[in-house]
């Protein structure tokens, strides 16, 4: 059976209720996640929490008293959205996205990360709440990144993305836009050896695939994670996996971040380059499940719908990210920068 085909099952089954594991049976995936469990078991984190980083970034493009004041950024999901492994704000995802979209827009940006390390997508309507109950304003855009924990801890693919799909629409109707970082491939991971290891990869891609379906749907864009993003990881593991060979290292959020950055961009509005396809780089227009497929495939694929079942395949070009503390932050934290520069 197809990726697409099963991708569209899933997404069926979550809004629908039913569905079944599709591409692969039902003893082979749990082989798969047994070997995944033991992987994690292997590695093990033994890693701190993640650093906090919210606060204001880009203060140099005004304070939050000035009209229109700082846009706000939500960040939601697990490990790999709070951060696990890298010791300093500045490494974060959401740090180097806040800095990258108040550099594009040239606006101070304010961040908000509720994620939380071994999330599983039945915490993000925790997380939602988090994020929209109070005084505070609603996000102007949101970045959910989850799925890992969903495949290594066997929860139905359906209800997966039924609960992502809740978040989702949630936000939305809060009046959020919202960009989903889609499942990894868990077939990066480096304890697990083959044949397993094409097993675990297709397991993740179905799931990212649903997901993509699923969120498009209802307005949403969806950034294809991969395999932590490409040839990067699987040319340099050493350097782009973090000490326990499972969460990213610093340049591995940073290269994923600069997968991230520019659908985070466009979702407002602010990205140089247009909706428009370019042939050149192999952009289309496809029926979502097909769509949705081939960007489970590919790392750093934005899926973004334009009308009925047909939506964008983009490959948009990242631009390295200014990185910096939150203002208030400890200076001791430091910050580095690459900068804002031209396509990477």
């Amino acid at each position: 059976m197809s990726r697409a085909r099963t991708a569209r099952r899933i997404a069926a089954g979550a809004a629908y209720g039913g569905g079944g594991l599709g591409l692969v049976g039902v003893a082979a995936v749990g082989v798969v996640l047994a070997e995944l469990q033991f992987a994690k078991r292997t590695v093990g984190t033994g890693l701190p929490d993640p650093p906090r980083a919210d606060g204001l970034y880009g203060s140099e493009f005004g304070g939050p008293e000035l009209s229109p004041g700082p846009l706000r950024l939500g960040m939601l999901g697990d490990s790999t959205a709070a951060g696990l492994g890298v010791r300093r704000a500045r490494q974060t995802p959401a740090a180097l996205l806040a800095s990258g979209l108040a550099a594009v827009a040239e606006r101070p940006v304010e961040l908000r990360n509720v994620a939380l390390s071994g999330a599983m997508s039945d915490d993000l309507d925790r997380q939602v709440s988090l994020l929209l109950d109070g005084d505070r304003p609603v996000p102007d855009v949101c970045v959910i990144m989850i799925g890992a924990n969903d495949v290594t801890r066997r929860m139905p693919p359906t209800q997966s993305v039924r609960c992502l799909t809740g978040a989702v629409r949630r936000l939305r109707l809060a009046g959020s836009e919202v960009v989903v970082g889609t499942c990894p491939d868990l077939g990066t991971i480096e304890p697990v050896y083959q044949p397993l290891r094409w097993l675990a990869r297709r397991v993740s891609r179905q799931l990212a695939a649903a997901q993509t379906i699923g969120v498009v749907a209802l307005g949403a864009r969806t950034v294809s994670m991969g395999d932590l993003l490409g040839p990067e990881f699987a040319a340099n593991p050493r350097e782009m996996f973090g000490p326990d060979s499972y969460h990213p290292s610093a340049e591995g959020y940073a290269t994923a971040s600069m997968a991230v950055l520019p659908t985070l961009c466009a979702a407002l509005g602010v990205w140089p380059e247009s909706d428009r396809l370019d042939v050149s780089r192999d952009e289309d227009m496809l029926p979502v499940a097909k769509a949705a497929s081939a960007a489970a495939g590919q790392a750093g694929t934005e899926v973004t719908a334009v009308r009925g079942p047909w939506v964008l395949l983009k490959h948009r070009r990242r631009r390295r990210v200014q990185a910096e503390e939150p203002s208030g932050a400890d200076p001791g934290t430091g910050a580095a920068a690459a900068g804002v520069s031209g396509p990477a």
